[in-house]
């Protein structure tokens, strides 16, 4: 029983949190460049990105977690300089547990990216996205702490505690500064910081009529993109995320080998290895293999946190799916000797 206890206490805590706006995270977070941080948008060889993620988590523990995401961007070259500008669109939804939480967000982004440098791909990104945020769940499915009696839930216990709303809605806005380059070895490289819910976004308590502010998140990232010898190259990603006295550290590697030439009208076909961390929380093992234009990944999270003695070490599976390229249209950026990408 104390366990059961116990299990309820933490997936409490983990819906609580996410009543609260917690942000959507994802294994494959570089896959979702928008989440991560507007100034990312763009930041690939080609004029068109759409990318889908599919996240099924704590099935082993709860009803399960699950969350999806859809960003697409497009870049745009400016006139005759070396100048880009990005815009695209995060969209996500997702449901959470036995009280059916449900948040949508739409938000539509521009990135400009500004050359620093004639004879490479240098520049300096400048983005801001923002858009509507909605989130509700059912009032009904909630098991609180009063309506257990001797260790066991009865549904006829009436709760003290006081539920004023079941849904919330808000505007929210983000912006970011992004640094990127390439090297004579054909390595590329950024680094970034972002600064999510600038404004403090307004929202409202549950229990009490008392408006609560969803608090600034600063993130910086990193990425590096190396070849190594004539088909190999490594990729990594690092993120860190600080929100209100709250940290997340995310990062890793994959290891790619080339199984055909690279052609901008084709495309390619590639095999990824690697793993990835969630600094106390899941270790990620990922596939990924590029064909033509599109890129399948697949990773599962092997939790580690204090979770894993009821979770049996499982998390999550995530999938996620993109495609990007080059159009046939006028304004390509394949007709550029220069241009944003990585």
């Amino acid at each position: 029983m104390q366990k059961k206890l116990l299990l309820f206490v933490l997936i409490t805590f983990c819906v609580c949190a996410d009543l609260f706006a917690q942000d959507f995270t994802f294994s494959q977070f570089y896959e979702q460049p928008l989440l991560r941080n507007p100034a990312l948008a763009g930041l690939f060889t080609g004029d068109l990105r759409v990318s889908m993620a599919y996240r099924d988590q704590w099935g082993s523990v709860t009803v399960p977690f699950r969350t999806t995401s859809l960003s697409i961007e497009h870049k745009i070259p400016i006139g005759d300089s070396h100048d880009v500008v990005t815009i695209g669109s995060q969209m996500s939804m997702d449901a959470a547990g036995d009280i059916r939480l449900k948040r949508t967000q739409f938000l539509p982004a521009v990135n400009f990216h500004k050359s620093l440098n004639e004879e490479r791909d240098t520049y300096l990104s400048l983005a801001f996205m923002g858009g509507p945020v909605s989130s509700q769940f059912d009032a009904s499915q909630l098991k609180l702490g009063d309506q257990f009696v001797g260790g066991s839930y009865d549904p006829g216990n009436s709760t003290s505690q006081p539920i004023t709303n079941s849904s919330y809605s808000y505007w929210d806005l983000s912006t970011g500064l992004c640094f990127s380059t390439v090297f004579e070895n054909n390595t590329k490289f950024y680094i970034a910081a972002g600064l999510a819910h600038f404004t403090k976004p307004t929202i409202r308590s549950l229990t009490t009529t008392t408006a609560e502010f969803l608090a600034p998140k600063l993130s910086l990232n990193v990425g590096a993109n190396a070849p190594i010898g004539d088909k190999g190259h490594f990729i990594s990603f690092v993120d860190y995320y600080s929100q209100n006295g709250n940290h997340q550290l995310l990062g890793g590697m994959l290891f790619g080998l080339d199984v055909s030439e690279y052609d901008p009208e084709e495309g390619s076909a590639a095999f990824y290895l690697g793993t990835f961390m969630r600094w106390n929380d899941a270790v990620i093992p990922v596939v990924k293999l590029d064909f033509n234009h599109m890129s399948l990944g697949v990773s599962y999270d092997v939790n580690i946190s204090k979770l894993r003695t009821v979770s049996n070490w499982r998390g999550g599976l995530e999938l996620t799916l993109a495609y990007k390229g080059f159009l046939k249209i006028r304004n390509s950026t394949l007709d550029r000797i220069r241009c944003v990408r990585f």
